[in-house]
């Protein structure tokens, strides 16, 4: 049996994103995609994973070929798929997107009659697993219906007083029934996460606050957060810390492909910076640096950079790699 613990657990979004082969044209007109793992939490732990991190994913799937697929990927990729299981109810979500770069890419999600990720049950998770992690990676998308609501609370509550539980603010409106009420359980997550990472509308949703600064303030003052990472898109990503300290660094410039997955190239280069001990401003321009990597290429999950690649792309001072998938 194994005792070492994970360094980063994901729990939320996972399905299939099938991506045109053509560009600047809708989806009535393309006529050949490639499909990938996709899906936030999914990304954030494979990106993780390419920078040499321990990480295993809680989701679900639907018991067909889509399934067996993203858990063959999962295990590709070197994430631990234990928690990974199927809900024969529901078929595995499928996500189509158009490619407008360098800033418009339409998502078009086919989770119906409901997504299986949504299926997970406080009742099913290892608490002692989730405990254990040196990071608890939760999302809002993981809020926005039961059981997955109870289930992401509880995980969190499971980790209250420990460090580092992250809260990816994920704010996808089409998965609120309410928009409106989602703020109440946004606030109650936030009360045991010790960083809240989300974009300009994201904090919005949380808090109440736009302003990058007002809302990153906003963020620290709900209860447990500890650091607050307010990503500002052109404008680049601010992070401030509950000891005062400040970081805000540009974007790195990059000729855009698909910009869908770069958040959560973000996300997992933040995790193992964070894990590294690195100072602020270091971890922020290794993670802005992994986000324009991914935003410069095609795929998300299979385009994540290693650790050679964020270093190559920070020294030549753009994303613009040799492009992968």
């Amino acid at each position: 049996m194994e005792t070492e613990p994970y360094d980063l657990i994901t729990m939320g979004r996972l399905g299939v994103d099938l991506y045109p082969l053509q560009t600047g044209v809708g989806l009535d007109r393309v006529e050949t995609f490639r499909k990938f793992l996709g899906g936030s939490a999914a990304n954030v732990a494979v990106a993780s994973a390419r920078l040499g991190r321990r990480t295993a994913l809680v989701s679900r799937t639907g018991a067909d070929p889509f399934g067996t697929y993203l858990r063959r990927e999962l295990k590709g990729f070197d994430v631990d798929d234990r928690w990974v299981t199927e809900v024969p109810e529901h078929p595995t979500p499928v996500t189509f997107c158009a490619l407008f770069p360098p800033d418009d890419f339409p998502l078009y999600f086919y989770r119906r009659p409901r997504a299986p990720d949504l299926e997970i049950r406080a009742h099913e998770l290892d608490l002692d697993a989730i405990r254990a992690a040196r990071v608890l990676w939760a999302t809002g998308t993981g809020l926005c219906a039961e059981p997955s609501r109870t289930a992401t609370l509880e995980a969190l509550r499971a980790r209250s007083g420990r460090a580092t539980t992250v809260l990816d603010l994920d704010w996808r409106p089409m998965f609120w029934t309410d928009p409106a009420a989602a703020r109440p359980y946004y606030a109650e997550a936030l009360r045991h996460a010790t960083v809240a990472v989300g974009n300009l509308d994201e904090c919005e949703v949380a808090t109440g606050e736009r302003e990058p600064e007002a809302a990153a303030r906003a963020l620290l003052a709900t209860g447990a957060v500890r650091l607050a990472v307010v990503k500002q898109g052109p404008a680049g990503v601010l992070a401030l810390a509950a000891d005062g300290t400040r970081a805000e660094v540009p974007p790195l410039p990059v000729e855009v492909v698909n910009g869908l997955g770069a958040g959560d190239a973000f996300g997992g280069a933040l995790v193992h910076g964070l894990l590294a001990g690195r100072d602020l401003g270091t971890v922020l321009r290794h993670a802005n640096a992994a986000g324009a990597i991914v935003a410069g290429r095609l795929a998300c999950s299979s385009a994540m950079p290693d650790a050679a690649e964020i270093a190559e792309a920070l020294a030549a001072g753009t994303g613009t790699l040799p492009r992968k998938g």
